[in-house]
């Protein structure tokens, strides 16, 4: 006990000199510009001291006019270096144009190439977390071109319609094969599904605007957000009717990572051709998150959002 007392005070210091120590190791991969959830999402991961983020990939998006991941990185940069104001940021990579043509030919690219060198510094006792809010190309490519990566990063991602309708949903339908490699490997994974985030992350016209429309600039910013992609897609056709909410679906992953969801584990299903899930006899499971705690969820967000303008101008 003694022993352990004199070694307690230099492993706290160490903790505090190296960088990201207590953290959760992280990599985003985000399909941003398709829709406003990837903005909400990757200011609260960036903005968040509790991740350490390695790097984000942008993934391609076919609902953009430009679907390239090209595009959605030059949306990324103009996020993290305009909005957020970030001078100094984690890498931004970009990830494939395309998605797997097979489930044996990973895609190259550079966040390919960076995923599956960052993930190295990582074992299978010391995980680094792969955020997934869009295609799965690159964390498939990953597998593909390393299969020990499995053993070194786990998946967190938002995606699937529910447990019971499976992957008629935009994030797997942009590619159905990724997520075949992925449920087909022994990568540790959890999902969050469009019906729970339906049933928990709906955000009405008012209360975003009441939520973030005052807090600052990146608030006014997020806000703002919300009210073209609302404007565009929810309202065009209800002239006096702001009823319908939209789904901040890609905060599923945050909220997960940050202990504000419930899940349970289940046996791990095989995504068929027609994106249904098929049950496998195996030891392999999945973690299925089962709610959000939004109620703690967003204060925390707002509180995170508050400190970095706090100490960041930004205009």
């Amino acid at each position: 006990m003694k022993a352990f007392q004199r070694v307690l005070p230099l492993l706290l210091l160490l903790a505090a000199v190296i960088p990201g120590a207590g953290k959760t190791p992280v990599v985003l991969s985000t399909d941003v510009g398709n829709e406003i959830d990837d903005q909400w999402a990757i200011t609260y991961l960036l903005l968040n001291p509790e991740f350490d983020v390695q790097g984000i990939i942008s993934a391609h998006a076919p609902s953009l006019p430009d679907p390239s991941a090209h595009a959605t990185y030059e949306i990324l940069k103009n996020v993290v270096e305009v909005h957020l104001g970030m001078v100094s940021h984690p890498p931004l990579l970009e990830g494939s144009s395309l998605p797997l043509q097979d489930r044996k030919t990973p895609r190259p690219s550079a966040g390919l190439d960076f995923l599956l060198g960052v993930s190295k510094r990582f074992s299978k006792d010391h995980r680094l977390t792969v955020l997934t809010i869009g295609a799965a190309t690159d964390v498939a490519s990953a597998i593909l071109e390393d299969p020990g990566i499995v053993d070194r990063i786990n998946v967190v991602a938002m995606g699937f319609k529910s447990l019971a309708e499976g992957g008629n949903e935009f994030n797997v339908e942009n590619d159905p094969r990724a997520w075949q490699v992925i449920l087909d490997s022994d990568v540790p994974v959890t999902i969050g599904s469009a019906d729970v985030c339906k049933a928990n992350l709906a955000m009405g016209f008012e209360q975003a605007k009441n939520m973030v429309g005052t807090h600052g600039p990146i608030g006014r910013w997020l806000w703002s957000e919300y009210q073209d992609w609302y404007f565009r897609n929810v309202k065009p056709l209800r002239k006096n009717d702001f009823s319908r909410p939209w789904v901040i679906w890609d905060t599923i992953t945050l909220a997960y990572e940050l202990a504000m969801t419930t899940q349970k584990v289940i046996p791990r299903p095989r995504l068929a051709d027609n994106l249904s899930f098929e049950q496998v006899s195996s030891n392999r499971t999945v973690t299925w998150i089962t709610s959000v705690d939004s109620a703690r969820m967003w204060p925390d967000f707002l509180a995170k959002l508050d400190a970095y303008q706090e100490t960041h101008k930004l205009e």
